[in-house]
């Protein structure tokens, strides 16, 4: 049995009236992404001289095609973090030489963020080692699971999204 097991059998011995799937399957949502990000992620991530948030703006910019641009407000509404948290990932990311900012010159107002040469040579190393990590993690499920686990949190997501 798991942690969540067990701590879900305490309550259904102290509270037998409660219906406690909604507890049991939050909590094991919240613990896999703990495994996941501390014995996958974090470890990967770390060996290659980044943190996984920081690769996630460096990924963004990939992904947003050449230029590799973006302003800081559009980093900040698809990766979700708060403004100041993207501010300490881009100083961070610019220190590191894997980004820079420039002048908007379609907005005098603002700056885009732009991955360097190595900013580049990094994702681009390190993106299918990511994806084959992430494999790693996954790896308890067969395709077939992870197809529809991954129908069903995109389900769950949709509706929580819609909820904000």
């Amino acid at each position: 049995m798991d942690r969540v097991s067990v701590a879900i059998d305490q309550w259904r011995r102290e509270c037998p009236e409660l219906e406690l799937l909604p507890m049991e399957l939050t909590a094991r949502l919240g613990a896999v992404s703990r495994h996941i990000t501390q014995d996958y992620l974090e470890p990967f991530f770390n060996e290659r001289g980044v943190q996984p948030r920081e690769f996630d703006v460096l990924a963004t910019l990939r992904r947003a095609g050449e230029p590799y641009a973006l302003t800081p407000t559009q980093l900040f509404k698809v990766l979700m973090f708060s403004s100041g948290g993207m501010t300490n990932q881009l100083d961070r990311l610019e220190k590191a030489g894997l980004i820079a900012r420039r002048p908007n010159p379609d907005d005098r107002r603002s700056m885009l963020v732009t991955l360097t040469a190595a900013g580049l040579e990094l994702v681009d190393s390190t993106l299918a080692p990511h994806v084959d990590n992430e494999a790693r993690a996954l790896s308890p499920l067969s395709d077939e699971e992870q197809r529809t686990l991954n129908a069903l949190l995109a389900k769950l997501m949709k509706g929580l999204e819609a909820d904000v």
